[in-house]
């Protein structure tokens, strides 16, 4: 079953789910949201620091970038979440994690602005 698949509504209630994994999918949510309110408060901390500065656009675009990041996560953490929870009533295989791809290309994009705006400053 692939992470594209919907769950019918009849099989996702077929089997109980051992609440450790229920448990341990609640965690992992929690942890990208973490992560996001991370990436969040460096934006907002950045943002203030270089806004009375003028800093330049390497580190307005890297504000941004962790703006964006920040809710890619959020939003992507609530959808894994759900999917995850489905698929485990289901008894199907878990879906492989996507945002992570999407976490370590944005931290680099990131740290290339800054370090660019570090550079040219």
């Amino acid at each position: 079953m692939s992470s594209d698949t919907p769950v019918p509504p009849h099989r996702e209630t077929a089997a109980p789910v051992d609440y450790r994994f229920t448990l341990a999918n609640e965690r992992t949510f929690l942890a990208w949201i973490r992560t996001s309110l991370g990436l969040l408060a460096g934006a907002v901390a950045v943002h203030a620091l270089v806004e009375p500065v003028e800093a330049g656009r390497a580190l307005r675009a890297a504000v941004l970038v962790c703006l964006a990041l920040a809710l890619v996560l959020a939003l992507g953490a609530y959808r894994r979440w759900r999917l995850v929870e489905r698929v485990m009533r289901a008894g199907g295989p878990l879906p492989s994690p996507g945002s992570v791809p999407v976490l370590a290309t944005g931290v680099a994009v990131v740290s290339l602005l800054a370090a660019a705006s570090v550079l040219l400053t």
